[in-house]
């Protein structure tokens, strides 16, 4: 084999460090989603992808034009876990969320605008990592957790919206956030002080900006239509499930079940469709402006 001369070794060299770079790139790139053992794949030259039962489970609808954005919509609660009780002992939280759920998705699929899909579409049992991980696997571009809400006082009433941030907003919003954590708090970076840890705050807080810019849409397309909102609708606190999305991620509390007008507005398909337009109208609004910017 003849030798090579300056120039080919250059290219060689170049080329080598180029692809080491690549490899690199993509084992950190797993390794900031938390794959670490498939990380270790990559840099040996092979990946494995073991998905989930409930990630494997969920489908992707997809839009009228190829390479639209994704929401992800959770339904909350769900299973073993009904959620909060109707003040009428007629229905449970995780019954609303899931109607509200498939009826927005229906009418996304309806508009063609955007891919959608559901963490799930029947009385399951999902922990609150295993909802993030599924918009991180599908690789959301936005994500909206569904809930209703409940107050000692029965004339509390009103939609909130809650988008994610490392400080409340009020109280209440951080009782609020601490109670849907449950025992696994808010998610955080590792606090090793490496560029991985500060890339993903950078990260974390154009998410946050991204996600009160879009919580603020919702208020204003939820204005006006019939929809009944608390006092400063957008609230903000450290929800686990929407850091854990990695995404820009809202948490929308469609109402009291423990008022008496609110659950009645909620159980009625007419009533429930003023939300979802409001929802559907500011989740296409939202992803075409950010399209728009790219």
């Amino acid at each position: 084999m003849r030798a090579l001369n300056k120039n080919q070794r250059r290219s060689l060299v170049t080329g080598a460090a180029i692809a080491v770079c690549l490899v690199g790139l993509s084992a950190y790139a797993l390794q900031q989603r938390g794959d670490r053992s498939q990380a270790d794949e990559v840099a040996r030259g092979a990946v494995t992808t073991h998905l989930p039962q409930a990630v494997r489970d969920v489908k992707v609808i997809e839009a009228r034009v190829p390479g639209r954005p994704l929401v992800v919509i959770d339904a909350g609660h769900g299973g073993d876990d009904p959620g909060a009780p109707g003040v009428s002992g007629t229905v449970v939280e995780k019954e609303i969320t899931l109607a509200l759920a498939r009826e927005l998705r229906d009418r996304l699929a309806e508009g063609g605008r955007v891919r959608v899909a559901l963490t799930r579409d029947e009385d399951r049992t999902l922990e609150l990592d295993t909802r993030a991980a599924i918009a991180r696997r599908l690789g959301t571009d936005l994500f909206v957790s569904i809930h209703a809400d409940s107050a000692p006082n029965p004339l509390a009433r009103g939609a909130t919206v809650y988008s994610v941030s490392e400080i409340a907003s009020d109280a209440d919003a951080a009782r609020f956030a601490a109670a849907q954590n449950g025992s696994g708090g808010p998610m955080s970076s590792l606090p090793d002080g490496s560029v991985r840890t500060l890339l993903a705050d950078l990260a974390a807080r154009d998410e946050m900006a991204e996600s009160a810019s879009f919580a603020g849409r919702l208020v204003t397309k939820s204005a006006g239509r019939g929809v009944e909102l608390r006092p400063e609708p957008h609230r903000f606190a450290a929800f686990r499930v929407l850091r854990g999305a990695e995404a820009p991620a809202v948490l929308f509390e469609a109402g009291y079940l423990s008022n008496a007008e609110d659950e009645a507005a909620l159980r009625s398909p007419e009533q429930r469709a003023r939300l979802v337009r409001a929802l559907a109208d500011a989740i296409e609004a939202e992803l075409a402006v950010r399209r728009a910017r790219r």
